[in-house]
């Protein structure tokens, strides 16, 4: 299967970003519609991702334009973890370890499928300055590998608008938890739920 869309899946899921890019307009200040629509529409293959992204319920959304790449950063903008992206463990070797109640996937190789990549702490952060996110839910982050290799993973809950950082154990799954992604797209590239983020090379 080629990673990517269709003719009028491409069309639809433009339309789809347009309306909520117009939306909500106070998360990309200073960015206008036409500069993104023009990049995506010369590199097709790159909307396959924000698609993986909007139909496992993510609802991507430019967040603004990183200063060091130029790039503007899509991130998922459900306001709860996606529920396509729910009940899975952190990565392959915590699949591995669940001997019972065994989840279908993991958030990483997910990620890598979906060509994407998982929010770090600082970028879950820079995500809950511009809205409210994982009220109810919460979301794997990407973890350092010395936490990793201590069997935990980073999970992050908003607690009445502040966000606490904790450790779980590396097969540990909730009903709840999902991931955070993000997706970036520069000049020649693109960039929540696990949180995801997405850089796209020409």
């Amino acid at each position: 299967m080629k990673n990517k869309l269709t003719p009028e899946e491409s069309n639809s899921l433009l339309a789809t970003l347009k309306h909520r890019f117009e939306k909500n307009k106070q998360r990309h200040k200073g960015v206008e519609w036409a500069a993104i629509e023009k990049k995506l529409a010369a590199h097709p293959e790159k909307l396959w991702s924000l698609n993986q992204m909007e139909i496992t319920g993510g609802e991507p959304d430019c967040i603004g334009i990183e200063k060091k790449s130029n790039a503007f950063i899509f991130v998922d903008c459900s306001e709860e973890s996606p529920k396509g992206r729910r009940s899975i463990c952190y990565d392959y070797d915590a699949l591995e370890s669940r001997k019972e109640h065994k989840p279908k996937h993991n958030v990483i190789d997910m990620a890598d499928e979906m060509g994407i990549s998982v929010l770090d702490e600082a970028q879950y952060r820079a995500l809950q300055e511009v809205g409210h996110f994982d009220n109810k839910t919460s979301s794997w982050l990407k973890t350092p590998s010395e936490i990793r290799e201590l069997g935990g993973a980073i999970l992050a809950i908003t607690v009445l608008v502040k966000y606490l950082f904790i450790t779980m154990a590396q097969s540990l799954i909730m009903g709840l938890v999902g991931f955070a992604v993000c997706f970036w797209y520069s000049h020649y590239k693109i960039t929540r739920n696990y949180l995801p983020a997405i850089k796209l090379s020409p």
